[in-house]
């Protein structure tokens, strides 16, 4: 959960680069027109590790509204691992109404006498709805209930009541360190407890336990002392319930900041031999400039700027070096749990049109992109990104296609995102080695700029259970305003397979395909949608076949020739016949 002030000024620097979105210095410069991509069947990689299999948003109350349900089990009926899901605010004092970019999960309270008791019917509601869908929480233990805030807190706090806001606890309160820290582990014992005791201990060890979000930034009005503080605290109380619960932090921003306090944590729980079981940070890829506009409805960007992939991959390859200063903590996982093209969630093409990117095929191309760099950073890094979270999910009330990072829009409808994920849950077991001749080498990151040009790249696999082979491969740059009516031709060649018959299935993800951004606008766009209309988009929302299933036989080597138009992703699934 990343917000304005959370993001410095665009001419400032977190990471020893300029931080502003991508923006082309040459919109004519060459496309790429041919391109050969191999793979080698026969050269087993290892495991492919998946760290796209996560997911988290901050409006806890919507996880079990009917379209958040539904969201979750659309995902989990596809998934081929348990996602981990991290919503905020379980601990927030409120009346459990959703709205942007808050929420209430309304579990601690107090007596006259101060005693405290616990409601946990929210909660329940949540992870109910996270287990039920095949998936697996991440338990962020954030924020403070009200009756734990600080007497200090209202005199130092700057708040003028307003009818546009509740009060100055959801304007703030709720970042000051509680006021009674046996209080706070009171309270995570309860509801580590009250969780084990529900869901059992199968399940609950799949669970993942994370102290707060961001406390890097004004998410945490203490300092990084109480923090560790409160860490100890909160590590001791999932201990005692969960002697193996996964415990972790510090989610911290991807800067200067987030950099300095990770390491401060990271020292403190060495020297104080407290629980560590994972290590958790940010990135994002851009806050547009201006990043909101107030401009006209339908306005266009005032300035073209686009997500960052460099400045996404430095940020990770920075604290991935912090965690390799310290042995001990090198091996354990990196969750990378808000990892995000831009900044804020909430906000779409109303607020600035260079959002739009999240309507349409560019955003799962993008994703493809991002997370195959990830894996490419695991290799020249001792610390290892295990999870790399997309902060996307469903929001209640807006228009279609308001350009919200979601998996889906009005009325559920999925968007091209939601293919994206699909096509990672085609990916086998096993990695197998692959290149491209037309990628770009990130492997000396300071010498990028803020953004890749365009490039093809790939990722293959090969299934342990049915020994199908899998090719992604894509074209795409950071540009979602670069036009090239060519496409690429890609030469593809898969060796390394058993002679014999094969069958080839080939799914794509592009403008025309598994797109429901595009066919909403061919029906005119309408915001009012007729049953028909509304089933025409439906139709063609999943991930589509771009060719109909062939038998090839094959001699070691399947070769084939395959068009890409910019951005665009292919999925070609090769089985045995």
């Amino acid at each position: 959960m990343t917000t304005e002030t959370d993001l410095p000024d665009q001419n400032s620097s977190r990471s020893g680069v300029q931080e502003v979105p991508y923006t082309p210095s040459d919109p004519d410069a060459a496309h790429v027109r041919l391109a050969r991509v191999t793979v080698d069947a026969a050269d087993d990689l290892g495991v492919l590790d998946r760290p796209w299999a996560s997911l988290g948003y901050d409006e806890i109350n919507w996880t079990y509204t009917p379209q958040g349900r539904r969201t979750l089990q659309t995902i989990g009926g596809f998934a081929e691992t348990p996602y981990h899901v991290r919503p905020h605010y379980v601990f927030n004092s409120g009346t459990g109404l959703g709205l942007p970019h808050w929420g209430s999960g309304n579990v601690y309270h107090e007596d006259a006498d101060g005693n405290p008791y616990y409601d946990f019917t929210i909660a329940d509601q949540t992870y109910d709805t996270i287990v039920a869908a095949g998936h697996h929480p991440l338990v962020e233990l954030a924020f403070t209930p009200l009756a734990l805030v600080p007497d200090h807190a209202k005199a130092e706090f700057a708040f003028e009541s307003s009818p546009t806001q509740y009060s100055e606890y959801e304007a703030g309160l709720w970042s000051y360190p509680p006021k009674d820290y046996d209080k706070w582990g009171g309270l995570v014992a309860a509801l580590a407890q009250h969780c084990l005791d529900r869901y059992g201990e199968e399940e609950v060890s799949g669970w993942l336990w994370e102290l707060w979000n961001e406390p890097d930034i004004f998410y945490w009005r203490g300092t990084p002392e109480q923090f560790q503080d409160l860490y100890a605290v909160t590590a001791a109380a999932i201990r005692s319930v969960l002697p193996d619960g996964r415990v972790g932090g510090p989610t911290v921003t991807g800067g200067d900041k987030g950099v300095a306090f990770l390491r401060g944590f990271l020292q403190a729980c060495s020297a104080r031999d407290l629980p560590l079981d994972f290590v958790s940070f940010h990135t994002k890829g851009s806050a547009f400039s201006p990043w909101r506009v107030y401009g006209p409805i339908g306005a266009p960007a005032p300035v073209e700027q686009s997500p960052s992939t460099t400045k996404m991959l430095r940020e990770i390859d920075r604290m991935l070096a912090v965690m390799e200063e310290f042995p001990a903590y090198a091996g354990l996982p990196a969750i990378v749990d808000e990892c995000d093209a831009s900044v804020p969630a909430h906000w779409g093409i109303y607020d600035n049109a260079n959002f739009g990117y999240r309507n349409t095929e560019y955003y799962p191309v993008f994703q493809a992109k991002l997370m195959k760099k990830v894996l490419d950073l695991n290799d020249r890094h001792a610390a290892k990104v295990a999870e790399a979270t997309t902060w996307s999910f469903s929001m209640e009330g807006e228009r279609y296609f308001e350009g919200t990072r979601s998996f889906v829009t009005a009325s559920g409808l999925e968007k091209p995102l939601m293919n994206g994920y699909r096509a990672f849950a085609k990916l086998g077991d096993r990695r197998l080695a692959a290149s491209s001749d037309a990628l770009i080498d990130t492997a000396d990151l300071g010498a990028l700029g803020n953004g890749l040009g365009e490039e093809v790249d790939v990722i293959a696999s090969r299934s342990s259970a049915d020994g199908s082979v899998a090719v992604l491969v894509w074209r795409h740059a950071d540009d979602q305003y670069l036009e090239d009516g060519e496409p690429t031709a890609v030469e593809l060649e898969v060796s390394g397979l058993d002679a014999g018959e094969w069958t080839v299935e080939h799914w794509r993800i592009d403008r025309n395909h598994s797109n429901s951004h595009t066919i909403w606008q061919d029906l005119g766009a309408p915001q009012d949608p007729t049953p028909e209309q509304l089933a025409t988009i439906r139709d063609r929302q999943g991930l589509e076949r771009f060719a109909e299933d062939v038998k090839v036989t094959v001699d070691g080597a399947y070769q084939a020739r395959i068009e890409l138009p910019l951005p665009s992703l292919s999925v070609i699934v090769l089985r045995t016949a």
